[in-house]
């Protein structure tokens, strides 16, 4: 069995080497994926790629960093120069992605909410956006809990 961030490299490795024939993107997606995207509508490339959109227009998803969140929940970021940022987190379970968020020019705190007791609970931040080229840039910010 692939662990999760394999198969995540897997679909980004894909996509790198101009593989966005739906046959071959699709056989990392379940059939019933759920998707959520937070940004411009005309910023949807994921999705377009995903779908196999004719008209999509040569936007490059190379990661800057991918990171494993548990066992089933992998974080993939990047950024093209000033403008374009991006963050994808993506669920695998049975070796397939099941559900995909995108979030396009947008910073993201992703945190594991985890009760301790009866009276409290006590939230870990487990990953945070670090989209270097645009640091003094202003962006909206999301809370994502898992």
């Amino acid at each position: 069995m692939q662990d999760s961030k394999a198969i995540v490299e897997a679909l980004y490795k894909a996509l790198a080497k101009g593989k966005t024939e739906t046959r071959t993107v699709a056989k990392f997606l379940a059939t019933d994926l759920e998707w959520w995207f937070h940004g411009p509508p005309k910023c949807q490339h994921m999705m377009r790629v995903l779908t196999g959109d004719s008209g999509h227009v040569g936007f490059k998803f190379e990661p800057r960093s991918i990171t494993e969140v548990g066992d089933y929940c992998v974080i993939a970021e990047g950024w093209e120069g000033a403008q374009a940022y991006w963050v994808h987190v993506w669920t695998i379970k049975d070796g397939l992605l099941t559900q995909f968020r995108e979030y396009f020019n947008t910073w993201l705190t992703v945190r594991d909410l985890k009760p301790l007791g009866w009276k409290e609970s006590k939230s870990f931040t487990v990953w945070q956006s670090m989209p270097r080229d645009l640091f003094h840039r202003s962006l909206p910010s999301l809370l994502l809990a898992i």
